[in-house]
């Protein structure tokens, strides 16, 4: 293997072993990782670059992305599961991991996109972490990406789901409850627990009388956007309402 890495490293002049430490990931064939990481700008022609292992990678992190969010929250219904997807794998949130790994220091790229900064834009960041996800894929199956996915988008789940980003659930909540009883959603805390500095809340949405399944956060903001969640969720599976796109 040492040796592929060598003819590869003098061939396209970046440290192999390092890009494969920050994946997680070791190649059998380094010539994937070479073309996940070459930007049609750097290649010799259109099929030598990344544009085809992006256009899988896309499909590759719908698809353990969907699997997770189906396996992780069996009682929310397919358009909940939809937005928090659709958050998960945008280009923002993929160009961010990108930035993460520092993925940049190993992307191959033609002189119009070559900077003393090694800026470019988020796009082609996005592709270059979805090639990736293809060429680990085409490497060594489904099996050897999971991990990458699962270390660098379960914490984006966790942001979307708590209502750090993407979807804002008692936003979405009161427009329900203001539309369909002309009244504004409330938050009951029920319980908390932990010391002072690190407590955890156990909150319920209430809409009039009814009062919806609680959730647990880590602070009171967290607990009341997973209540209304909850709370959404209970609207739903009662009537095809409004999905809040």
């Amino acid at each position: 293997m040492a040796g592929h890495e060598q003819r590869a490293e003098a061939e396209c002049g970046i440290d192999v072993a390092e890009c494969q430490r920050r994946l997680g990931y070791e190649f059998r064939d380094p010539a994937l990782l070479i073309s996940a990481l070459t930007h049609a700008s750097g290649a010799l022609h259109r099929l030598a670059s990344n544009e085809r292992l992006e256009f899988l990678g896309d499909a590759i992190l719908g698809f353990l992305v969907c699997e997770r969010l189906y396996r992780t929250f069996p009682d929310s219904l397919e358009g909940d599961l939809t937005r928090i997807k659709s958050v998960v794998v945008s280009r923002e949130t993929c160009s961010r991991i990108s930035d993460q790994l520092q993925l940049v220091d190993f992307l191959i790229v033609g002189k119009g996109l070559s900077t003393p900064s090694r800026a470019v834009p988020a796009s082609v960041l996005s592709d270059l972490f979805e090639s990736l996800v293809a060429a680990i894929y085409l490497d060594g199956g489904i099996e050897a990406v999971r991990p990458l996915v699962e270390r660098m988008l379960v914490p984006e789940i966790e942001k979307v789901v708590s209502g750090e980003m993407g979807s804002n659930h008692k936003s979405l909540l009161q427009q329900w409850a203001q539309r369909d009883y002309g009244i504004t959603p409330t938050y009951e805390v029920l319980e908390e627990i932990g010391p002072d500095h690190s407590k955890s809340f156990h909150v319920s949405a209430q809409i009039g009388g009814r009062r919806y399944s609680p959730a647990w956060g880590r602070n009171k903001k967290e607990a009341e956007q997973r209540a209304a969640s909850n709370a959404l969720v209970e609207l739903r599976s009662e009537t095809r309402g409004p999905q809040g796109d």
